[in-house]
């Protein structure tokens, strides 16, 4: 028989974000994480099914970050509406550092507060207050609907250090993850954020190798 009326390939389709420096943290390994991406993956070689749709460097400063956040999550979705919505998914994956992290964490949700540790880059340091007002009050959680817990599994019997979380703090990786987790409800995508340690606790190979396998996992498993 032919190919005639088969079902198209399924392709995901990844656009990736990683932070500059921050208060405390004067080179932040996502930044070189993602800015390193796409040439790591062409060497690797790319898994099946898996495109790249971009690679974004946002500022570590809450209010400032929105524009170019919906900038580039409006844009996958311009592009999501060429494409045959049974043939290609699209996630958002988000990478921060937690400083103080001795092991990969997959967050599995956000919460609608900001209260910064710190002052970001423009010196906002919010108490209490609600990242998005009209979602209510600062209890209010939203989830991923990706499989964290098969994610973290398959993960760590590649031999990676990793685990699940519940708390994704609520400085602007909170804050991000939030926006991106209502943004991507309202319109069909995924979103997932995944916290890394500094560099000098899990050396810069290793943590491209996880991004890399973690990008695999998604394309094939999710």
């Amino acid at each position: 028989m032919g190919s005639e009326g088969s079902p198209a390939a399924v392709t995901t389709t990844v656009h990736v974000t990683g932070f500059k420096k921050f208060h405390g943290v004067s080179e932040n390994p996502t930044e070189t994480i993602v800015n390193n991406l796409m040439e790591y993956l062409k060497k690797k070689g790319l898994p099946k099914g898996l495109v790249i749709g971009s690679c974004n460097i946002l500022e570590t400063a809450g209010e400032r970050v929105l524009d170019r956040l919906n900038n580039t999550l409006q844009s996958a979705i311009t592009s999501k509406e060429s494409e045959s919505p049974s043939s290609n998914r699209i996630i958002w994956l988000h990478f921060g550092v937690n400083s103080g992290a001795t092991r990969f964490a997959i967050e599995r949700q956000a919460v609608n507060e900001a209260t910064f540790r710190c002052p970001d880059e423009t010196q906002w340091k919010p108490l209490k207050e609600p990242v998005v007002s009209s979602d209510g009050p600062i209890t209010r959680i939203r989830k991923t609907t990706l499989p964290v817990e098969e994610l973290t599994k398959i993960l760590t019997s590649k031999g990676y250090n990793v685990m699940t979380s519940d708390d994704a703090g609520r400085f602007v990786c909170n804050y991000v993850y939030y926006h991106s987790l209502r943004f991507s409800e309202q319109n069909g995508i995924k979103s997932l954020f995944v916290h890394v340690p500094l560099f000098s606790t899990i050396n810069e190979e290793t943590q491209m190798q996880f991004a890399a396998s973690l990008l695999e996992v998604l394309a094939s498993s999710c």
